[in-house]
C-alpha cells in the first residue's frame, strides 16, 4: 500500500491518493470522518479548529460501501478558503493585485520549514513554503489512516493512542490497560490522557503557556495488539518494520524523537532488566513474559502489544515571536505569526496513530495475499495459526 498527499493549508482542499486496499473491505466517509473529529479536538487548539469541520468525501475506489481495488481518492475541503482565494490562487495576479493581495512573507520563523524551504527552492515569499510544511497536510494522513484502522479492526487488532506528557506533567504509568480500555479513558479527557489528575494539570500549564504567549510539547504514546507475529523482516535495514514506523513518527509535524517499549532507559539498564524472556502455552502459543522491547525483535513484531512513544516539540509560531531575520532588508525582526495552538500534542496524538496503523497494515499486505479482503483476513489466520503450533 502506498499514498501521496497533495494541497495547502489555506487552499480549497487537501487531497490523498491511495492505492492498494484490499477489495470488497467495507468503507463509508463515517470510517473517516470519526477520526478527523478526533484530530481537531484537544485542549490547547487554536482558531483554525472553530472555522474548520473535516469530512471527508470518497471520490474514486469505492462503490456501495465496499473497495473496489482501485485507488481511492479522498477529498477534504478548506472552509477557511473562502478568504484566502486570492491570496493561493492558482492564476497569475495582476500588478495591482500583487501589492494588494499576496501578503509577502519575507520574515522566515524560527523552528519552521519557513528559510530552509525558500533556500531549497528559491523563494522569495516563505508564504510558499510555510502553506505546504503546515500540520494542516496531517488531517488527510489521518484520513489514509483510517482506512488502514478498518483494515486492522477487521483483522482483530486494536490500536489506541494517548498523551504521556505535556509541559513536563507526566502521567502515572497505567500498563495494566487494554488498548480498548486507553481508547476509551483517553478519549473523555480534553487532553487525551488516561490519568485524571494529570490530565487536569496538563491543561493547567496549558492555560500558562498561552497566558504567556509560549508554547508546550510533550510525549504521546500508540498501543497496538492482536498484531501477528513475524511482521517486518530482518534481511534488509529498509524492511524492518519498527524502523518504517519510526520513520513514520519523525515524519508527523514538531516530533524529534521516537522510541519502542523501554526505549532510552534501556541504555541504563543491564541485558537482564531489558530483554523479553520467551515462554510457550498451549493457549497462547509463544510469547514474552515482558514487553520491554515494544513488540519487536530484529525488526519483527513478536506478537506482544506494539508500544511506540513520540517527542513533540513545542509549537513553533508563538505569539510572543522569537527574533528573526528579513531575507530581502537582512534586518533584525520578529518572525511572523500565524495562527497557532499554544499545544497541539492532544492532536498529535491521533496523527501517531494514523501513521502507525498505516505502516502496519501496509506491512501485512506486504506480506500476505491481500487482493481481496476475504484472502487476507483467511491468510492472516492461517498464519497465526502456524505461528503457534510452530
Amino acid at each position: 500500500m502506498r499514498y501521496l498527499t497533495a494541497g495547502e493549508s489555506h487552499g480549497p482542499q487537501l487531497t490523498t491518493i491511495i492505492e492498494g486496499l484490499p477489495a470488497g473491505l467495507a468503507l463509508e466517509a463515517s470510517d473517516i470522518d470519526e477520526h478527523l473529529a478526533r484530530r481537531q479536538k484537544g485542549y490547547g487548539r487554536g482558531r483554525r479548529m472553530q472555522i474548520e469541520t473535516d469530512r471527508a468525501q470518497i471520490l474514486s475506489g469505492v462503490r456501495h460501501g465496499k473497495t473496489l481495488g482501485s485507488p481511492i481518492a479522498l477529498v477534504v475541503e478548506n472552509k477557511d478558503w473562502t478568504h484566502w482565494t486570492k491570496i493561493m490562487g492558482a492564476e497569475p495576479l495582476t500588478e495591482d493585485e500583487e501589492s494588494e493581495v499576496r501578503r509577502k512573507i519575507t520574515r522566515p520563523r524560527p523552528g519552521h520549514a519557513d528559510l530552509n524551504g525558500g533556500i531549497k527552492y528559491g523563494h522569495r515569499d516563505m508564504r510558499n513554503v510555510l502553506e505546504r510544511s503546515s500540520a494542516r497536510e496531517t488531517t488527510v494522513r489521518v484520513a489514509a489512516g483510517a482506512l488502514a484502522q478498518k483494515i486492522l479492526k477487521d483483522l482483530g487488532i486494536q490500536i489506541a493512542c494517548h498523551v504521556k506528557e505535556i509541559g513536563g506533567v507526566i502521567a502515572q504509568e497505567q500498563s495494566d490497560l487494554t488498548a480498548s480500555e486507553v481508547r476509551e479513558k483517553s478519549e473523555q479527557s480534553e487532553v487525551r490522557c488516561v490519568d485524571p489528575e494529570a490530565s487536569e494539570k496538563m491543561k493547567s500549564a496549558i492555560d500558562d503557556a498561552k497566558k504567556n504567549g509560549d508554547s508546550i510539547g510533550g510525549v504521546v504514546e500508540v498501543i497496538v495488539e492482536n498484531v501477528p507475529a513475524g511482521l517486518g523482516s530482518y534481511v534488509h535495514y529498509d524492511k524492518k518494520l519498527d524502523a518504517r514506523i519510526a520513520a513514520a513518527i519523525m515524519s508527523i509535524n514538531a516530533f524529534k524523537g521516537v522510541e519502542f517499549g523501554l526505549g532510552f532507559e534501556m541504555a541504563r539498564l543491564p541485558g537482564s532488566k531489558v530483554h523479553d524472556e520467551i515462554a510457550w502455552s498451549e493457549e497462547k502459543g509463544y510469547y514474552r513474559k515482558s514487553n520491554r522491547l515494544g513488540g519487536f525483535e530484529g525488526g519483527m513484531t513478536t506478537g506482544m502489544p506494539i508500544v511506540v512513544k513520540g517527542v513533540m516539540k513545542p509549537i513553533p509560531t508563538l505569539y510572543k515571536p522569537l527574533e528573526s531575520v528579513d531575507i530581502d532588508s537582512k534586518e533584525p525582526f520578529s518572525a511572523s505569526i500565524e495562527r497557532s495552538d499554544s499545544c497541539a500534542v492532544p492532536a498529535a496524538a491521533v496523527v501517531a496513530e494514523a501513521v502507525v496503523a498505516w505502516e502496519i497494515a501496509a506491512a501485512i499486505c506486504d506480506q500476505f495475499d491481500s487482493d481481496r479482503f476475504d484472502q487476507l483476513k483467511k491468510s492472516v489466520d492461517e498464519h497465526r495459526a502456524y505461528a503457534k503450533d510452530y
